[in-house]
């Protein structure tokens, strides 16, 4: 019976038999530093191999690993016991070490009948490999057979299928040549389509970056012209709900010692004198103002110009209004008609009795109810700005907040809170004033009754005349003389295919560029005001370039207090219900408003606020005393020739608009030498 024990090759061991000794190789111990007892047999092993001793046999000794068997193998080595036989070991028997203790040599035939046993079974393992290799070349050569004959299979199969093509397409080895160089070809465009693809890819990436790039300087040159032209950067869309910060606090007018002050918008353009510098306007500054819906793809700003097209130019509606029921059908009326009412922006300066009054941007219902209410389609198109019904202290005032409320839209309209529109409004009118080819042209009148003027069924309008402004004349009063227009004649229009020019301007219905607006604005200092202010604004707006047009048609109509709408009208209180509480403001009010426009040369100046005199001032292109003699207006005798229409219905449009400037930048009146003289003063 064999017992192994297993010794690691890196342990120093020696192992004692009776007399003799074995050295494992690599230890470093003396021959005394460790023994084990008698035992049959013993086994070392380390790196996966044994060596065994099986020392009832001789001392046989198992091979130890390759590299240590090689190291091994030596002729008769002495063990130095100076006989030259004692430990001798034999290395004849292929890696089997036969290892004496000394005695006689005879002992040691026992190990070689069996070396003679081992080296037969090597021989048969000899033989039996070059057999197995024999079988494997065999196989090889079969495995060739079988892939010649699947090939000589394919390539008969490939001739049969092209040699039956059809006669339209190459037949034979040909037709293969040819079809493989087509399938290379192919091959190489999509290659080369898809290299394409990743250069055409990255130079699209590359122009995006630039364009972002583009984009990002533009929009810092145009914050920079517009710091240094006082021309803000219109945005679209646009609110006064996302501007908190930018109101400012002003005293309230209608009180001479300032305890009330109010909260109010600031101004779009803080400074109008700035924007117009007291000369006429560039056409390029004035372009500058007015924002497009969808921005410039290459700038990213929505100040296009007149490159912004005409369906996507922007509109301001201001309303100002005074407890008016009808303020919010007016609402509904401006964006169910409009043809594109994504564009218009509505701002509403709404004077009510809370509790009493309905606000002018609630609808009739509930929008959770009734979600499909223009109202509630456009909501975030509504800006109100609601005030106490007891600080009201007339349209001017009001009016002047409603002007804060402008946020640099393209166009601007000013209408009156009890207004009807037409179907395409919008369309109709801003293609009416581009038929003016003027930059300045204010479209401006005074509105037509709604009763049988829009055709319930089509909503368009049934009128084919429209009032002209050009009948004015001096009134008296407790706050002094000053010119109010009276009844102004409705007829067919004697121009046709564009507006017709006309010396005054309405506040009822007004519609311009939105710099009209930002350079022109209501003064703040002109409370209990009704009577005055559209000379105010007409004077004032002739005196920075603008010119002003009736509408070849109305495109709105107005509900008076007549007829069939006699009753509800008159049921709608006005801002004089609170005379009494601003008593004596509406004297000095109309004496700075007289002054500013030159109009009461026989009062001092001292008499009258000059407080932000530049900002509500007149401008420089014009002056007010050309104003007065082309139109026969004489400010000291407080009379006007009369009989002006005439002239304004046969002759004044075809007389001044020949002069309208190249650029289209309003009508150059230093070329016109006119003075309107009543021809028949006797005719009534």
């Amino acid at each position: 019976m064999l017992r192994t024990m297993p010794l690691s090759i890196r342990t120093l061991s020696f192992v004692r038999y009776n007399r003799g000794t074995i050295r494992i190789p690599g230890s470093r111990q003396s021959p005394s530093s460790s023994t084990l007892p008698p035992s049959p047999s013993f086994s070392t092993g380390g790196a996966g191999r044994s060596v065994e001793v099986d020392a009832m046999n001789g001392g046989e000794v198992a091979p130890l690993s390759k590299g240590r068997e090689a190291r091994s193998r030596k002729k008769k080595t002495s063990s130095g016991n100076g006989n030259g036989r004692a430990g001798a070991v034999d290395n004849r028997g292929g890696g089997i070490y036969a290892v004496s203790d000394g005695g006689d040599g005879r002992r040691g035939a026992a190990p070689r009948s069996d070396r003679a046993a081992l080296r037969t079974k090597r021989v048969r393992r000899s033989r039996a490999r070059k057999k197995s290799g024999g079988r494997r070349g065999g196989t090889a050569a079969s495995l060739c057979l079988v892939s010649a004959f699947i090939f000589s299979a394919y390539l008969l199969a490939c001739l049969l299928f092209f040699r039956n093509l059809p006669d339209g397409e190459a037949r034979g080895m040909r037709g293969l040549v040819k079809k493989t160089r087509e399938k290379v070809s192919q091959i190489r465009a999509r290659h080369s389509r898809g290299k394409a693809n990743e250069v055409e890819k990255e130079t699209v990436e590359a122009a995006e970056k630039e364009k972002v790039k583009g984009v990002k300087e533009e929009h810092a040159r145009e914050s920079a012209r517009a710091e240094e032209s006082a021309v803000p950067v219109g945005i679209w869309p646009v609110s006064i709900r996302d501007e908190d910060g930018k109101f400012e606090d002003i005293k309230h007018p209608g009180f001479e010692d300032g305890h009330v002050s109010m909260s109010v918008p600031s101004f779009w353009a803080s400074d109008p004198v700035a924007i117009h510098e007291n000369k006429l306007m560039s056409r390029e500054r004035a372009l500058s103002i007015g924002t497009c819906i969808a921005p410039d793809p290459r700038t990213g700003s929505n100040n296009r110009g007149d490159a912004c097209p005409l369906h996507e130019r922007t509109i301001f509606v201001m309303i100002a209004s005074y407890r008016d029921w009808q303020c919010r059908d007016t609402l509904d009326s401006i964006f169910s008609a409009a043809t594109h009412p994504e564009r218009v922006r509505v701002a509403v300066v709404d004077q009510i009795v809370v509790g009493e009054d309905g606000s002018c941007d609630v609808p009739h219902a509930p929008c959770a109810e009734d979600p499909d209410q223009p109202m509630c389609l456009h909501k975030d198109q509504i800006d109100v700005y609601q005030m106490e019904a007891e600080l009201a202290v007339g349209p001017v005032f009001a009016r002047h907040i409603g002007y804060r409320l402008y946020r640099g839209e393209y166009y601007a309209m000013q209408s009156d809170a009890h207004v009807t529109f037409t179907r395409g409004w919008d369309v109709d009118i801003i293609d009416e004033i581009v038929a003016t080819g003027d930059e300045m042209a204010v479209l401006s009148t005074y509105l037509t009754d709604i009763v049988g003027s829009i055709d319930p069924k089509t909503g368009l309008s049934l009128r084919k005349t429209r009032p002209i402004m050009c009948n004015t004349e001096y009134e008296g009063g407790a706050q002094g003389k000053h010119l109010r227009h009276l009844s102004q004649p409705e007829m067919m229009p004697d121009i046709h295919g564009m507006p017709q020019l006309q010396p005054y301007w309405a506040a009822g219905y007004s519609f311009a560029r939105g710099h009209f607006i930002a350079t022109v604005p209501y003064d703040l200092y002109q409370p209990m005001i009704f009577q005055g202010e559209e000379m105010s604004i007409g004077l004032r707006g002739f005196t920075i370039g603008y010119d002003f047009f009736a509408p070849e048609k109305s495109v709105c109509f107005h509900t008076y207090a007549k007829g069939r709408n006699d009753v509800a009208r008159n049921k709608v209180p006005h801002f004089w219900e609170h005379s009494e509480q601003y008593k004596g403001t509406g004297i000095d009010a109309m004496k700075r408003l007289l002054g500013i426009v030159n109009m009461n040369p026989e009062v001092d100046r001292s008499e009258w606020n000059h407080a932000e005199e530049a900002r509500y001032g007149i401008g420089g292109v014009r002056k007010t005393s050309k104003f007065y003699e082309l139109y026969g207006i004489d400010v000291k005798k407080k009379t006007t020739e009369r009989h002006l229409c005439r002239f304004v219905r046969n002759q004044m449009h075809d007389m001044f608009m020949k002069h309208l400037r190249e650029d289209g930048m309003g009508i150059d009146y230093s070329k016109i030498d006119f003075k309107w003289k009543d021809p028949r003063p006797n005719d009534p």
